[in-house]
């Protein structure tokens, strides 16, 4: 068996609730560094666990702050950015709907035929996260920790878990909570979702 433990980064710089955040790359906000500080107990420093990031600012910073002194290496891998969400970046869901209505509807559908205009296409973004999944199942260390962002996380869980990537949005994963994953063989239990501090893991089992 392998600990996977999810790690979303705190809250960034400038953004707001329900507000498209992809490839724009602000830093933590004092209260996301406030958030992510709080994780550290959660996480014990395991010098024989692989650390991995997203390369945008607020992940690495959240790994920084977690990891502490440095002492431990820490990956850096594109394929844990968040969705480039393209045109809409910075954009609200119901400003979405407004504007775009029949591409919005394609989106919730998950339908492979739909990409963000001047971003990433869902069949671009499913292959990333089958391509994710496999390099995390092959590492060779029972704890892996990676940090990255709220539809990574989502769409590994889906992965691993053998869902449809559209039940991704089954799934709330708050900013600074740690989500943990038990692997076998390429896939997974989900042994606790979104976890903060103070909240209890689910069995070993």
């Amino acid at each position: 068996m392998k600990r996977l433990f999810l790690v979303r980064h705190g809250e960034a710089e400038g953004t707001a609730p329900g507000v498209l955040l992809g490839r724009t790359d602000p830093s933590l906000s004092g209260t996301g560094r406030e958030q992510v500080a709080e994780l550290r107990p959660l996480l014990w420093l395991d010098p024989g666990a692989a650390y991995l990031s997203s390369p945008l600012v607020r992940a690495r910073q959240t790994a920084e702050i977690v990891i502490g002194d440095g002492s431990v290496p820490l990956e850096i891998d594109p394929d844990l950015m968040e969705m480039d969400f393209g045109d809409w970046e910075g954009l609200g869901f119901d400003e979405i709907v407004r504007r775009h209505p029949e591409h919005a509807d394609l989106w919730f559908r998950f339908s492979d035929d739909f990409g963000f205009p001047g971003g990433e296409s869902l069949a671009e973004f499913r292959a990333r996260i089958e391509r994710l999944g496999k390099r995390l199942a092959a590492i060779d260390r029972e704890t892996a920790v990676v940090f990255t962002h709220g539809g990574v996380i989502r769409a590994l869980i889906c992965h691993f878990l053998g869902l449809e990537l559209r039940r991704y949005l089954l799934f709330d994963v708050g900013l600074a909570t740690m989500t943990t994953l038990h692997l076998w063989d390429g896939r997974g239990v989900l042994a606790g979702l979104s976890r903060t501090p103070g909240a209890r893991e689910t069995s070993e089992a």
